[in-house]
């Protein structure tokens, strides 16, 4: 029954992915009518993500299985364990209007199990953590130079080779979907394989289905807000967005790194936008909001995952009374979450026309 309910939770969280952080990554190509059609763009997006789960997952699923905390630890329990706290952490940030990264939520869940034990590869861990300090500043310092070319290059492309651009705006959402899939797909089955119930192979092919499938069936209110957030970007502006991400992703993912695609992608578009419109972009409610998801994702799953193992594996329910502090806290940010509005990063003013040409 244990293990029903362990593949039950792996695969809803894999569909979740694949509703939010997958499916957003064909929004530029949607929100520029590069393709017009959601469904089509969804089916793209599902396509990359399960074609980067099976070719190119298997190395980030190593290290959230066996190299963080030893493979011999997790038990079908302790996977159920990660794999609850990384989802409940997810249900109730997304109740609370907090954003939070797939990876970090998985990342700390497993942390928190190690601490418990009291056995963890400390180097592992801060090669992860370097990893989420400096890729999405490197993405931002690619997209700030990035977009001083396209300075240049948007009087003499604008209404021209539109059709190129639309092509090149597709490849580069696919390419950021396959990049989710190599990355994300980890976050569902990593725990499956490091307890032996499926093989690396097994694991990112029915991984990335369930992934694949969520950001196809389910994708379609995130592929919609996102894409009306992109119209704010040129068609080459949010091409280079998209690029910069995916590349950075990948890069990461065959060094089996699990890395925070949100974060990067926003510092993408805001190097974008300081390189538009200087250093007056860096608003509060923006660097607040990229404060709290880098600090708060990991944080959440580690305590929550810490005290399920003091409570269902060495029965010290001492834990119900930090889990209980937990909710409180994520509940009270949530709360401060509100007092922002939610804006676009910058606006630049374009013709819809242009960019999807006529």
């Amino acid at each position: 029954m244990i293990i029903i309910l362990l593949f039950f939770v792996a695969f809803f969280f894999a569909i979740n992915i694949g509703a939010s952080g997958a499916a957003a990554s064909m929004g530029i190509a949607y929100g520029s009518k590069a393709v017009s059609n959601r469904k089509m763009a969804l089916l793209i997006c599902g396509i990359g993500v399960f074609l980067g789960a099976i070719l190119g997952g298997g190395e980030v699923v190593k290290t959230l299985g066996s190299e963080i905390v030893p493979d011999h630890m997790i038990s079908i329990k302790i996977a159920l364990i990660i794999l609850s706290s990384a989802s409940i952490s997810l249900f109730i940030a997304n109740l609370s209007g907090i954003p939070l990264s797939t990876s970090e939520v998985t990342v700390g869940a497993v942390v928190g199990v190690g601490i418990a034990f009291q056995v963890l590869y400390v180097n592992t861990l801060l090669m992860i953590v370097l990893f989420w300090l400096f890729v999405p500043f490197i993405a931002f310092l690619l997209a700030f130079i990035t977009n001083k070319g396209i300075q240049r290059l948007q009087p003499t492309l604008q209404g021209k080779s539109t059709k190129l651009l639309a092509i090149a705006v597709i490849l580069t959402g696919f390419l950021e979907a396959f990049s989710a899939g190599m990355n994300n797909v980890a976050n569902s089955v990593g725990p499956l394989v490091a307890a032996g119930l499926l093989s690396i192979e097994q694991g990112t092919f029915y991984g990335g289905i369930f992934v694949a499938l969520g950001a196809i069936f389910l994708g379609g209110k995130v592929i919609e807000t996102n894409g009306k957030k992109i119209t704010k970007l040129t068609l080459l502006q949010g091409g280079a967005v998209s690029g910069i991400g995916a590349t950075l992703v990948i890069i990461a993912s065959i060094f089996g790194i699990p890395v925070p695609h949100t974060q990067i992608t926003t510092c993408s578009i805001l190097g974008v936008g300081v390189s538009a419109h200087g250093k007056a972009l860096f608003k509060k409610s923006i660097i607040t909001k990229l404060v709290k998801t880098w600090v708060l994702s990991p944080f959440f799953s580690l305590i929550l995952s810490y005290n399920l193992v003091k409570i269902f594996i060495r029965d010290d329910y001492s834990g119900l009374t930090m889990i209980f502090i937990l909710v409180a806290i994520i509940y009270a940010v949530g709360i401060w979450q509100r007092g922002f509005k939610s804006r676009p990063l910058y606006k630049e003013k374009v013709v819809p026309k242009k960019l999807g040409g006529s």
